[in-house]
């Protein structure tokens, strides 16, 4: 007896891929957990730096530089501790990396508690950024192992970055309370120590890491399973993830932009502590949205998705300069924030398709690296039109970061697209199995 129309839209929905389903993936939780607290450092060094170095400086200007040399030193570092992860394993890349980021971590802050002169601060600054932990990468890739081509992929995308804003809900909070609260060295300690009991704790979860083999590191040659594996390339090799740097690099100048522009104006206000406030309503915003994304069955293609989303974070972010008051910054901040989710969600579901297997976890600390670089173009940027302009013109950062990567987006968007063939555009790429993503 055939199905009536009613038994198949509830089968259709049964089977519509969510969150349970997903987080019902078998040792998920296993890396799900210690990847949480490993990342919540990563949202709290910019800010804390910040902090730390405004009050051992009393400038914007130099704490902006500052941590820009940490954001632009992980930019630099990260798509090699990404490509060497797909080569030899994540626990033989993130151990010493965990611990070397806490030792120059530690550093940067003594240092900057001496009066150390602003280089002191900036080598030291270097190494913490170079061994900046990539959770997030390497949870997704995670995630790519244990789904491979199921429809769960971009619902583990848009989960992945719910909880990457969770995470700059939280440690925003964290880092500013502790810094206003407790020491303006406090931020930077306790993201030290989250990182060395985080990292270490992930690093022990061997079984749910990516294999280290022959698919994984691009020797070509039939599988088991009779497939073609995959040729290794590097990933920004890829027309399509360059583009998708870009995009995420006027992401980053959001962050950064708005870390130092809602610093300088509650500072300004007299109501220091509404900073974490603040950002923390702009990142809710972000996370509230990447719930709904991850939630939703689409139909549009990605590249549209991508489009329509990004456009709108460059029309909300072109407004933020305008914002005289915290009601007003509060509720701008949080409409740019449900924009953010999107483009992020998009742009890591659209590596799945533009990315061979064995080069992912590179393709994804590009795109962490390319936020990173323009949150630490930003905070340069911003802090010094907070020094030498009028205030609140660290907003204009962001605006003008997003709309030179939307022009860029629009004129580039066809290389977003997957080849008919199966192949992904890019020399020296072998065949590949497509994998839908919608």
């Amino acid at each position: 007896m055939a199905p009536t129309v009613t038994e198949s839209k509830t089968t259709q929905k049964a089977r519509r891929p969510g969150y349970g389903q997903l987080l019902r993936t078998r040792g998920a939780w296993t890396f799900l957990v210690p990847g949480f607290a490993a990342r919540q450092p990563f949202a709290m060094l910019t800010i804390s730096i910040v902090l730390l170095v405004q009050h051992t400086t009393g400038s914007y200007g130099a704490a902006g530089a500052a941590a820009a040399v940490t954001g632009v030193s992980m930019a630099l570092f990260a798509p090699y501790s990404g490509r060497l992860a797909d080569r030899y394993g994540q626990r033989a890349v993130l151990v010493p990396g965990v611990l070397a980021h806490v030792a120059s971590g530690l550093l940067l802050t003594v240092l900057a508690l001496a009066d150390a002169p602003l280089w002191a601060l900036f080598a030291a600054a270097v190494p913490t950024g170079a061994s900046v932990p990539q959770i997030g990468p390497m949870v997704r890739a995670r995630w790519g192992v244990r789904l491979k081509d199921s429809p769960l992929m971009s619902t583990a995308a848009a989960f992945e970055s719910v909880t990457d804003e969770l995470t700059f809900v939280v440690g925003p909070l964290l880092a500013t309370a502790l810094c206003t609260a407790l020491h303006p060295a406090a931020g930077l300690v306790t993201e030290a120590t989250l990182t060395l009991l985080g990292g270490l704790l992930f690093a022990a979860q061997k079984r749910t890491q990516p294999p280290v083999g022959a698919d994984l590191t691009g020797q070509v040659g039939p599988r088991a399973d009779g497939h073609a594996r995959v040729e290794h390339v590097p990933a920004l090799r890829i027309p399509g993830v360059r583009v998708l740097a870009v995009a995420f690099l006027g992401i980053g100048a959001v962050f950064g932009g708005m870390q130092v522009a809602l610093a300088a104006f509650t500072e300004a206000i007299g109501e220091p502590g509404l900073n974490g406030v603040l950002y923390g309503t702009f990142a809710a915003g972000n996370m509230l949205s990447g719930v709904v994304c991850g939630a939703v069955a689409w139909k549009a293609a990605p590249q549209r998705r991508l489009l329509a989303g990004y456009t709108a974070l460059a029309v909300t972010a072109s407004g933020l300069w305008a914002a005289q008051s915290v009601p007003l910054l509060a509720g701008l901040g949080l409409l740019v924030g449900m924009c953010i989710a999107p483009a992020l969600i998009t742009g890591y579901t659209l590596v799945e398709s533009l990315v061979p297997a064995g080069a992912r976890t590179e393709a994804f600390t590009w795109l962490t690296g390319a936020v990173a670089l323009g949150q630490a173009a930003a905070v340069t940027v911003a802090g010094q039109l907070e020094d030498r302009a009028w205030e609140g013109a660290g907003f204009l950062v962001p605006m003008g970061g997003t709309v030179l990567a939307l022009v860029t987006l629009l004129a580039l968007r066809s290389r977003l697209s997957a080849r008919p063939d199966g192949r992904t555009v890019a020399r020296g790429v072998g065949h590949r199995e497509h994998a839908a993503v919608d």
